[in-house]
């Protein structure tokens, strides 16, 4: 396998941004790498924030068993925001594919 279609799936499968520093393309492929961790991050802040109330009664009850029901009721307050968190990795990730084929047709 070439080092442009082992780039292509490091950034398409693995994690945005990995197949830009495996090119040698340190700044692309280094804040593409902090945006995805950002975004991830916002993303477990947003389930932590709609999950607190469900967790928090749970433990207030004794029990640490939470439902799905539970879990699909509380997540509906976030679910906008989660969305917008969804889009937002997807567009850095399709930023990170598309960026390393329009290298490739470069060199």
């Amino acid at each position: 396998m070439n080092k442009k279609m082992t780039a292509l799936l490091l950034s398409a499968l693995v994690l945005p941004g990995l197949g830009q520093l495996y090119l040698g393309r340190k700044a692309v492929g280094g804040i593409i790498l902090v945006i995805v961790n950002l975004i991830l991050l916002l993303a477990l802040f947003v389930l932590l924030k709609g999950l607190s109330p469900v967790i928090a009664s749970q433990i207030a009850a004794g029990a640490v068993i939470i439902s799905p029901a539970d879990v699909t009721k509380a997540l509906a307050g976030v679910s906008g925001f989660g969305k917008a968190v969804l889009a937002a990795f997807f567009l850095v990730w399709a930023f990170s594919v598309v960026d390393i084929i329009k290298y490739s047709e470069k060199q």
